[in-house]
């Protein structure tokens, strides 16, 4: 069983998390999510509302100047600034001085949806499958996550810090649950990808065009797991195995 050992069984389970989580969120756009979008002004009014949810759905959820700038690590940060202001301007956020941002009552109510149409897109998707149960895993897996302790030591900040703890209102649906569970669950393995990469002396340009079968790339997937390997801890063997057979079986698409 040592492929279900921590270190490997992060390895195993970030594939099967990365594809339930990105198809639910594309179900989610195809059921309802554009529309929704819409009627709150579009992408350039709600894009990083529907990214940064698990934070911004609190009434005191305050995303830093610092976190955002993790979390966009990949990106062009100026640009991704001027969209989260040309959000501020269509009244979804506010932005105080030093950076740091909230959603407005509008922005929160998107969110609110956004949280509706997942419960109702899931249950139309997980319908017989053990959802709850594994709802509860990824929640004692993030309990771990979410502790500082077992955060890598990256060198500019902590994505995971934008999004965890999650935002479960008291009536969230299993599915909708699960979803943000596993969508703030990335982040974790994310922030130990960079430390990885980071360590490595390399940029995040750098880590980007890497071949996948250079020695350097091998060292930095292997760090990247150690870093990862926290969580699932959490977990028997039995239960990683469990959970990773749940993901699997999940359907993301109608059936």
């Amino acid at each position: 069983m040592d492929e279900l050992a921590p270190e490997a069984f992060a390895a195993l389970v970030a594939p099967a998390i990365d594809r339930v989580f990105a198809e639910t969120m594309l179900a989610g756009r195809s059921m309802g999510g554009r529309e929704l979008s819409e009627a709150y002004g579009g992408p350039p009014a709600t894009g990083y509302l529907v990214d940064l949810r698990t934070r911004l759905g609190r009434p005191d959820g305050v995303v830093t100047a610092g976190q955002f700038a993790a979390v966009r690590r990949y990106g062009d940060l100026a640009h991704a600034r001027d969209i989260l202001a040309g959000q501020a301007e269509r009244g979804m956020l506010t932005i105080a001085e030093d950076g740091t941002f909230q959603a407005t009552d509008r922005g929160r109510a998107f969110v609110q949806a956004v949280y509706e149409l997942h419960a109702k897109v899931t249950a139309e998707l997980w319908a017989g499958f053990p959802v709850a149960r594994l709802a509860d895993l990824a929640g004692r897996a993030l309990a771990v996550a979410q502790d500082p302790a077992t955060w890598a030591q990256t060198e500019d900040g902590h994505a995971l810090a934008a999004m965890a703890p999650p935002f479960e209102p008291f009536d969230t649906h299993n599915g909708a649950t699960l979803v943000n569970r596993l969508g703030t669950l990335r982040y974790h393995r994310a922030d130990a990808h960079a430390a990885a990469w980071q360590a490595a002396g390399l940029t995040a340009a750098g880590i980007v065009t890497l071949p996948g079968h250079s020695a350097v790339r091998i060292s930095v997937e292997e760090d990247t797991n150690r870093g990862a390997a926290a969580p699932w801890r959490a977990l028997s063997p039995a239960e990683r195995l469990e959970f990773l057979a749940g993901l699997a079986a999940l359907p993301c698409a109608a059936r």
